[in-house]
């Protein structure tokens, strides 16, 4: 019997009727170029392979590596990455071919460092569907003014379209988490959404601003930008960070005061 390891963050995916509305969410395809990251048991995998007859998978888990291929036999042709999806390259695994579908139930305490991984790779990515965090999914899809609101919200706006499909029970899994779930649909922009000249220093001026997001953006980002880049990007200096669009961001990033960022 596979016990979950606390380690790799392991909460498995059992609720048949929460595994047919992922795959249909997902909706695979023959020769679409599926992975999935973290498939765990193969909860998942069976079902996906059973839509498109080829699936890559990444799984950090030696024991469970093993024994993919033993559940998915005669299923359909299962490709095992033994690897940590923080360090795995998505762009050589998609190659010359169609860009990747990605999907999982995402170890919680690697999903964002693994986000933002991902968007790095996205020209190689047509869309993810990923199990997270409830909380997570909510900051992924705030809209500016709230709480949920920040640095994740507003750098994956420039990069993909982010969907809320459904929330989850902690009794879908086995053992339970300790917090609710949701399942997201990202999709990568095809062209930039809103003018971003520097994309690195796009990051670093919303790092610096949500680093202190209860200040103001006079304060979070003194030494940073003066008052002239302000005025030059139309936004007064006295509001807060979570105040602003991720469009009116890259303008303040695009601002000349700001190219010592």
């Amino acid at each position: 019997m596979i016990r979950a390891r606390r380690r790799f963050g392991q909460h498995f995916l059992h609720d048949p009727g929460v595994i047919a509305r992922i795959v249909a969410a997902i909706d695979p395809r023959p020769g679409q170029h599926l992975v999935e990251i973290g498939p765990g048991t193969g909860a998942l995998t069976l079902p996906l392979l059973a839509r498109c007859g080829r699936l890559d998978v990444i799984e950090i888990d030696r024991d469970l590596a093993r024994e993919l291929p033993r559940r998915a036999a005669g299923a359909g042709e299962l490709v095992v990455h033994q690897a940590d999806a923080l360090e795995f390259d998505f762009r050589a695994l998609r190659a010359n071919g169609p860009r990747l579908r990605l999907c999982g139930n995402l170890p919680y305490n690697i999903s964002t460092p693994l986000l933002f991984r991902l968007l790095e790779a996205r020209e190689a990515i047509a869309d993810m569907h990923f199990m997270l965090q409830k909380e997570v999914v909510e900051r992924m899809v705030a809209r500016p003014g709230g709480n949920e609101y920040g640095r994740l919200t507003v750098m994956l706006a420039a990069a993909c379209r982010a969907q809320s499909l459904f929330r989850v029970g902690r009794g879908a899994f086995q053992p339970p988490p300790g917090v609710d779930s949701a399942v997201v649909r990202l999709v990568p922009h095809d062209g930039p959404p809103f003018p971003l000249a520097d994309p690195q220093r796009f990051a670093r001026l919303v790092a610096a601003a949500f680093q202190m997001r209860r200040k103001t953006l006079r304060n979070s980002l003194r030494g940073l930008l003066d008052a002239s880049a302000f005025e030059a990007a139309g936004i007064d200096a006295g509001r807060r960070p979570e105040t602003l669009s991720p469009e009116e961001f890259a303008r303040l990033a695009g601002q000349p005061a700001a190219a010592g960022l």
